[in-house]
């Protein structure tokens, strides 16, 4: 069934006219330090246009900050959802050395189409955090998810704080908006992490300090610790 499921997705992507595309992205993402620069870019785009943007009470209570460039969506029957990123934990030093993850799944409907989108992930408490330093987990199973609200400040009446341990937004020609990706499993991308750091390096290890990060990450570390502090203020 996953082969079948594999395979339906590359003909609808090539019916779609996007295979060339797929194939582009693949090819301008396979440096996992691009990766690193591509995210950096996405998280300061979004954050300078604040009225549009992230909530700043929502991006100063993330325990984690996740960026996905260009992650693939592609539709016909069904939809399909592939992206590589990286994430950010808060430790007593600032902002951890960067984990390098996939995003994968898929969810049946009417669809047809593709498209490339950025996706951002906030973790939002203690267990989102357990989930993400598992290694691979599910959202919307494992690890409950919502798309986030969007603006300057959030909403007094948003229940995000209480429920969800993931906040989900995408940006797509243009427009940024909370997304939800109910199903898709993210898990370590271990060839990114031997490639950035010449060696393999768990998910938890990354995350919670335990390596320092290399000068490659300081470009998506300075632009995160940087919107960061803007929101706390």
């Amino acid at each position: 069934m996953k082969n079948f499921l594999s395979f339906a997705l590359v003909v609808c992507l090539c019916s779609c006219g996007f295979a060339p595309a797929f194939a582009d992205d693949q090819g301008k993402d396979s440096k996992a330090a691009d990766r690193v620069q591509a995210a950096a870019d996405v998280l300061n785009e979004i954050e300078s246009a604040p009225d549009s943007g992230i909530p700043q009470e929502i991006l100063g209570s993330a325990e984690c900050v996740a960026v996905v460039p260009s992650m693939l969506k592609g539709g016909f029957i069904f939809g399909g959802k592939y992206g590589r990123g990286l994430a950010s934990c808060r430790n007593e030093k600032g902002w951890s050395a960067p984990a390098f993850f996939s995003v994968a799944g898929g969810s049946f409907g009417f669809q047809i189409g593709g498209q490339a989108v950025d996706l951002v992930m906030l973790i939002m408490n203690k267990n989102g955090v357990q989930h993400l330093l598992s290694s691979q987990f599910a959202l919307g199973a494992d690890a409950s998810v919502a798309a986030g609200p969007v603006g300057r400040h959030a909403e007094a009446n948003t229940d995000w704080k209480m429920r969800a341990e993931v906040l989900t937004y995408s940006r797509a020609r243009g427009v940024f908006a909370g997304v939800t990706l109910n199903g898709a499993v993210v898990k370590q991308d271990k060839d990114s992490t031997r490639e950035f750091y010449g060696h393999m390096v768990t998910t938890k290890a990354s995350l919670t300090g335990e390596v320092e990060a290399p000068a490659q990450a300081n470009a998506f570390l300075t632009t995160l610790a940087k919107w960061a502090q803007e929101a706390a203020k």
